[in-house]
């Protein structure tokens, strides 16, 4: 018997024509493959819905079929929801989402939800004319997550599920505003009344006065005038919802902020670096930010810059006064929609308050 020369022309080129057959050989399997089980899946489906298809109509639907698992679906992907596109970042101008939950540590943590944001601002300032605007945003908006309608203020909670973090959220909210979200920070209620304790305490003037008397277990109440409130009465200030809307709540978030801003002021906690570091470590153990630890100095110098006089610094809360109306969603719960069912007159809000 002869013996093969395995480095032999004649042998190299019949193994690349046994090659070239296995390999067309197998894709004609796997196409027949394909095609076997498309055509079966869509008599199945014809014989479920009865519904028959003959001649070229049946051929050409079969064909359409066959062409898009060919190529990937392409012909079915999802349309764009022009709703939700992500804006572009603008260099001179910085967006900080600001989130407030109740965090574990709270009594009502289980039964009203650790992780819901009950508190949505988007602080914004252009850099260049030094302008700056605080804006809120009900938590009962009414908004797409994940593909599905849920209210706004679990959107941080689904991103944290799905390990996505803040970043979801962050998205989402600029999707949502039509401008660029550059940072992010989540606040607990235990460090928001840490950190006004250790301030001393912040002071709020009240045009009327306020009352409170069923959520707290007793009547809470601050008469009109100047206040000064600690931490917990701070808290109660914020969160107090029986009484009043939720619009009203947001109103008194942003005067309690601007509170604390005017305090770390006053106390030049912005100039002094030892008490920078312990205002910092207080919120340390209860804050999640993606600020980077080399920004701090920016956020300080940020905070010493902002002009909150009414000439440089606008105040807006997204309410049925303005941009949204209310109805009811799934199992009639309460939800706001944005006028005209999209987000246009929303975008232009975010997008004009720093002119």
């Amino acid at each position: 018997m002869d013996q093969l020369d395995f480095n032999s022309d004649n042998f190299k080129e019949k193994r690349g024509r046994t090659r070239n057959r296995f390999f067309l050989i197998v894709g004609f399997v796997v196409i027949g493959y394909i095609v076997f089980n498309t055509a079966l899946l869509d008599r199945e489906f014809e014989v479920e819905n009865k519904t028959a298809k003959e001649g070229s109509e049946l051929d050409a639907a079969w064909f359409k079929r066959f062409a898009n698992l060919l190529f990937f679906n392409q012909n079915q992907a999802e349309e764009i929801d022009t709703n939700y596109i992500m804006p572009e970042k603008e260099p001179n101008r910085l967006d900080i989402l600001i989130l407030g939950i109740r965090g574990e540590d709270a009594e009502d943590a289980e039964e009203a939800g650790a992780l819901l944001t009950d508190t949505i601002m988007v602080f914004s300032h252009d850099q260049l004319t030094k302008k700056s605007s605080l804006a809120s945003i009900p938590r009962d908006l009414y908004v797409k997550i994940y593909n599905k309608k849920d209210k706004i203020n679990s959107a941080y909670e689904y991103g944290l599920l799905r390990g996505e973090g803040t970043d979801y959220a962050k998205n989402l909210i600029s999707q949502i505003t039509g401008v660029y979200i550059d940072n992010v920070i989540v606040a607990d209620f235990s460090s928001f009344e840490k950190l006004i304790d250790q301030l001393g305490g912040i002071d709020i003037t009240l045009v009327k006065s306020f009352k409170e008397e069923g959520q707290w277990g007793y009547a809470f109440e601050l008469p009109a005038g100047t206040n000064h409130l600690n931490g917990q009465n701070a808290l109660y200030y914020v969160r107090s919802r029986y009484s009043t809307s939720d619009f009203d709540r947001a109103f008194r978030q942003q005067q309690v902020l601007f509170a604390i801003k005017n305090k770390l002021t006053e106390l030049k906690v912005l100039t002094d670096p030892i008490k920078t570091l312990s205002v910092i470590n207080t919120l340390n153990q209860n804050i999640k930010t993606d600020i980077n630890i080399w920004d701090v100095k920016k956020i300080i110098d940020l905070g010493k810059e902002v002009d909150t006089s009414p000439a440089t610094f606008k105040k807006e809360v997204l309410s049925t006064d303005n941009l949204l109306y209310q109805t009811t969603g799934p199992n009639g719960i309460y939800i706001l929609l944005p006028n005209g069912d999209n987000f246009d007159q929303i975008k232009q809000l975010f997008n004009t308050l720093l002119e």
